[in-house]
């Protein structure tokens, strides 16, 4: 029988289709990927063709040769100065699209991922997010700021070439600001983090545990959305991503690059979506919220209930694909 889950910190729930539920090794990619040529004469992100993008906001290093480089996104979503103007003609609000909307060039190989990526190109990343949040936090109306990587085209990525975006917003999603209210009322009735309790049941549990790091803790959860849904989590208490010390940092770009290095290997490369969780900035809720990686691998497609409801349906358990990835 099929079952219903609930997630803890969320209180989102999914349905465990065991009735149509597949082996966890059942989704590899079954087609290979072709090979990718280290440099494209044709992408924008490639060296030679910097010329195509608009001037660079930061790079790494300075001089010489780049590893790493920030431009605005040639098409953004939000961007400008100036005030935040509200409108409500008939009720329906709309603002002006203050914000800023950034992409950070992971690597000047085009055939690279972040899966791939050297160690210390995986950690040099990790210093040039909290750069840029940093920066940007300090605009008058940013309210939220978001970090996310679309790998494969059913991720929604346009370029092969390995690269993040930043997203400033004036206003907190509604889906963050869900998320931070639930920790709140957690918080409320219970005096503890739920991200941290979390942690607790399930190094407890052990079944649903992908890698176990000083400092952090991957795994695949309890009410997973995808097959090989992810999560990993700072096991010290945090809400703000920019609080990181180094060697939370130098742990985090290890464990990174290992549980996507697993998903790269043992399912083929799949396509997948990679979304740093981090505090709203003006109301930080220090003592309930806690920051965090999700990783979502695009191996199914949401469908007519999921888009009604809400509610996923996963046709693989947790617990298998977590055992699978440990393997």
């Amino acid at each position: 029988m099929s079952e219903l889950r609930q997630d803890l910190a969320t209180k989102r729930w999914v349905i465990i289709a065991t009735e149509r539920a597949k082996r966890p090794d059942q989704f590899k990619r079954g087609d290979e990927k072709p090979p990718v040529a280290p440099l494209d004469p044709k992408c924008p992100f490639c060296p030679g063709n910097e010329q195509l993008t608009p001037e660079v906001i930061l790079r790494y290093p300075q001089e010489g040769p780049w590893e790493i480089r920030v431009i605005p996104n040639k098409f953004p979503a939000l961007e400008g100065s100036g005030e935040v103007v509200v409108h409500e003609p008939h009720g329906l609000s709309t603002t002006n699209g203050y914000g800023s909307h950034e992409v950070i060039i992971e690597s000047p190989k085009h055939n690279l991922s972040f899966a791939t990526l050297p160690p210390q190109a995986r950690r040099k990343m990790l210093d040039v997010f909290e750069v840029r949040l940093r920066s940007l936090r300090n605009l008058p109306h940013v309210k939220f700021i978001s970090i996310f990587r679309n790998h494969g085209r059913a991720a929604g990525t346009s370029l092969i070439h390995p690269h993040c975006q930043l997203i400033a917003t004036p206003i907190v999603p509604t889906h963050i600001r869900q998320e931070v209210e639930e920790s709140r009322r957690h918080y409320d009735d219970h005096v503890t983090c739920v991200y941290c309790e979390m942690m607790d049941i399930e190094s407890n549990v052990g079944k649903r545990v992908i890698l176990d790091s000083p400092h952090f803790l991957a795994l695949a959860p309890f009410a997973s959305r995808t097959p090989f849904e992810m999560m990993v989590l700072p096991k010290r208490h945090c809400s703000d991503f920019g609080e990181m010390t180094m060697s939370e940092a130098n742990d985090l770009a290890d464990m990174l690059g290992t549980v996507l290095g697993k998903m790269h290997d043992r399912l083929n490369d799949p396509d997948y979506n990679l979304m740093l969780h981090t505090a709203p900035l003006r109301d930080i809720p220090q003592d309930c919220y806690h920051w965090h990686v999700e990783i979502l691998p695009k191996l199914t497609i949401a469908a007519g209930f999921e888009l009604g409801t809400g509610i996923y349906i996963n046709s693989s358990k947790p617990e298998e694909c977590a055992a699978f990835l440990r393997g």
